[in-house]
């Protein structure tokens, strides 16, 4: 194989990650093909994709010499046997977040991933969020100063609980949505020092986590993250207080609302930021309001930099290190909340 022929992907999963952001973003990604997607629903496949081919099972995929990259984008509990026998078969993988069930589960993938052929990396697409960029350069330019408390929200409305598989996963919203934030958090800040959780089901009938307030010490910096279905008013994303101001951001980035309503990367409007966030300094002792001009959102940058890694041409986008201390902070959240204690990391 030439080795700028065009890599084959197989997606195993057409639930929502696999419809929304895997399938869309492999296909506009210059020098990788999606060859095949793994489903039971083949009608649903090529409804979208009516020239790809749907495959039974996930040893169809493993078994094609032209499929070189396995993209697990099914639910939680099967990512630690789908992922280890992609990478036991010499084939790259991307596993959807989160990395995996458990952290033990988890440690068993980054075991094998450490020796195998295949590069293997996790979807940890809301680094690339247009108002995650914004953000990170405004700290970088040391617009904010020195950050004294980082808060940040992923809040929804969905009063009634359903039959869908994540309204009764282990972990609930914290396993569901923490990933997200965590990632972000450590990208700016490093790893926690310690890790205080209230964790809870609040709806009535809700037997999974619902609501998560989760506190991540530092030396002086304190990290606040922030998930609930019972908020009405879910607009706020990041409140950020420095030495030298803050940053109030609300709405959520557009890619993957964009890519429900058919938009596509290459699309003129296509990660642009619908509400940039809102910049206060205080000068002279009063507040002084400015809007930075924001980054566009990205996500196609994760494959792109998957399909770099695949060609040996540069890191893959979210090693397994560091998706390991995303799920040691999950694991330390449920803990805390179920001891009603910090847990040092």
């Amino acid at each position: 194989m030439i080795a700028n022929d065009p890599i084959g992907v197989a997606v195993v999963g057409y639930g929502l990650a696999g419809q929304t952001f895997h399938a869309p973003l492999i296909a506009a990604t210059p020098g990788l093909r999606l060859t095949a997607v793994v489903s039971s629903r083949p009608e649903a496949v090529h409804a979208d994709l009516p020239q790809v081919e749907v495959l039974p099972d996930l040893n169809a995929a493993l078994a094609r010499e032209d499929i070189r990259l396995i993209v697990v984008a099914t639910p939680d509990a099967l990512h630690a046997e789908q992922s280890i026998a992609a990478l036991k078969a010499g084939k790259a993988v991307v596993v959807d977040k989160p990395f995996a069930a458990t952290l033990a589960d988890a440690e068993a993938i980054a075991a094998v991933a450490r020796h195998a052929t295949g590069v293997f990396s996790v979807f940890q697409n809301r680094r690339w969020d247009a108002d995650f960029l914004t953000l990170r350069r405004l700290i970088a330019e040391g617009a904010l100063g020195e950050i004294a408390v980082f808060e940040s929200h992923y809040d929804r409305f969905r009063p009634t609980v359903t039959d869908r598989w994540k309204d009764q996963r282990d972990g609930g919203v914290w396993a569901d949505l923490g990933p997200h934030l965590i990632d972000q958090a450590v990208q700016l800040f490093g790893p926690p020092l310690g890790v205080y959780a209230d964790l809870q089901a609040q709806r009535r009938g809700a037997t999974a986590i619902d609501y998560a307030h989760v506190l991540l010490r530092y030396d002086r910096l304190r990290v606040i993250l922030n998930m609930s279905h019972l908020a009405a008013e879910a607009s706020l994303r990041y409140a950020v207080h420095g030495t030298g101001g803050s940053f109030i951001k609300h709405g959520l980035d557009a890619q993957e609302g964009q890519s429900k309503a058919g938009l596509r990367p290459g699309d003129p409007d296509w990660g642009v930021d619908p509400s940039p966030g809102v910049l206060t300094k205080q000068i002279d002792g009063r507040p002084v309001h400015t809007t930075p001009t924001p980054e566009r959102g990205d996500y196609p940058a994760f494959y792109v930099a998957m399909r770099d890694a695949i060609r040996g041409e540069g890191p893959p986008p979210v090693p397994a290190d560091q998706a390991l201390m995303t799920m040691r902070i999950i694991d330390a959240g449920l803990r805390s909340a179920a001891e009603r204690r910090e847990i040092a990391l």
